[in-house]
């Protein structure tokens, strides 16, 4: 804006900068350095599981892996686990359980949390079950796709359980020379 005076006020200096401003050189929804966060809360129903990893996989793919790379694949497989686990084992009536998925680009790593209201029922040392056991494989998954994986308390209630998995860069993605 010009004032009356005919000098640009603050806020048209601040206007005409960010117009001017070129667009930045990283993927959607990612710093400049590479780091990325998605955070967000789901129904404790199975639909909320599945809509946490169709929401992840969808963030993934502006992040520039597309959801056929071994990476998102190994995401989603993992953030699939933890979510059927918050919604069996820790559900509590009128508690949504939260999603968080951290991607640092500089060491080429996804850390992936899922948090959930019960305390007491807290993830145990995988083991495979008897082979005609229907479930109880999935933090065997975890264990096998996570280069790392805990738990910890949440404040104030419930736990959080979380999983980094490695982000292998492939030609032309996130991070890699020459991108736009």
């Amino acid at each position: 804006m010009v004032g009356m005076t005919g000098k640009k006020t603050p806020a048209a200096t601040e206007t005409a900068r960010r117009e001017e401003a070129p667009p930045l050189p990283h993927r959607f929804g990612l710093t400049a350095n590479g780091y990325g966060s998605l955070s967000r809360q789901f129904p404790s129903t199975p639909r909320g599981a599945q809509l946490a990893r169709r929401t992840v996989v969808r963030q993934l793919g502006h992040w520039g892996f597309g959801p056929m790379t071994d990476a998102t694949c190994a995401v989603a497989l993992v953030l699939g686990e933890l979510a059927a686990n918050a919604v069996c084992h820790g559900r509590l009536r009128g508690r949504n359980f939260h999603v968080r998925v951290e991607y640092e680009g500089p060491a080429s790593r996804f850390r992936i949390e899922v948090s959930d209201a019960v305390l007491g029922r807290t993830p145990e040392d995988p083991k495979l079950p008897p082979d005609d056991q229907e479930s109880g494989r999935g933090l065997f998954l975890v264990e096998c796709l996570a280069s790392r994986w805990g738990w910890e308390p949440r404040n104030p209630i419930g736990k959080t359980v979380w999983a980094e998995v490695a982000a292998a860069r492939s030609p032309g993605g996130p991070g890699s020379p020459g991108e736009d």
